[in-house]
């Protein structure tokens, strides 16, 4: 596991909670630790597993509430796919790669570049706050297997779209 590259430091997230209101606790602390120590953009129940071998008395309605708590804060981001909501302590600008065989997400480094913001916000009434882009294809792992059959692989875009329409809501 890499860890992830953030512009989050524990003392600068603290103080960002409590700029808030709110208070950096041992279960937020350890919710932190745990997204950040994978690139593998773990979901709630993975990151409740590995909390909870830390803090056993931790709930997974806990976790749940302040992965979704520190997303909002910008200390974490969050991504909707297929399975539902993904984690990703990297918080630095990158794009994501997923591969379509076996589902694991990969940071790639940002493609766009400032022409392409500029262009779409001099669309009339538009106003780029933030982008992100995602690409699908199959990982040096799964090229290497035998070709997944086309029942698995075709279903990816469906996945996809799925995913899609549930991060706008």
């Amino acid at each position: 596991m890499t860890p992830n590259t953030s512009r989050w430091s524990s003392g600068r997230v603290g103080d960002a909670l409590r700029a808030r209101g709110l208070r950096l606790t041992a279960p937020r602390r350890v919710i932190l630790e745990v997204v950040r120590a994978t690139d593998r953009h773990p979901s709630a129940p993975v990151v409740y597993r590995r909390v909870r071998r830390r803090l056993p008395g931790v709930s997974l309605a806990t976790v749940y509430r302040n992965l979704r708590m520190l997303a909002a804060e910008g200390v974490l981001a969050e991504r909707a796919d297929a399975a539902g909501l993904r984690f990703d302590g990297n918080t630095a600008p990158h794009d994501h790669f997923t591969c379509v065989a076996c589902g694991r997400i990969y940071d790639v480094p940002p493609q766009a570049k400032a022409g392409v913001r500029r262009a779409v916000s001099g669309h009339p009434g538009f106003e780029v706050l933030d982008h992100r882009i995602e690409f699908y294809g199959r990982c040096p792992r799964c090229r290497g297997r035998r070709r997944p059959s086309p029942t698995k692989e075709g279903s990816w875009r469906a996945r996809t779209s799925r995913a899609a329409g549930a991060s706008r809501t």
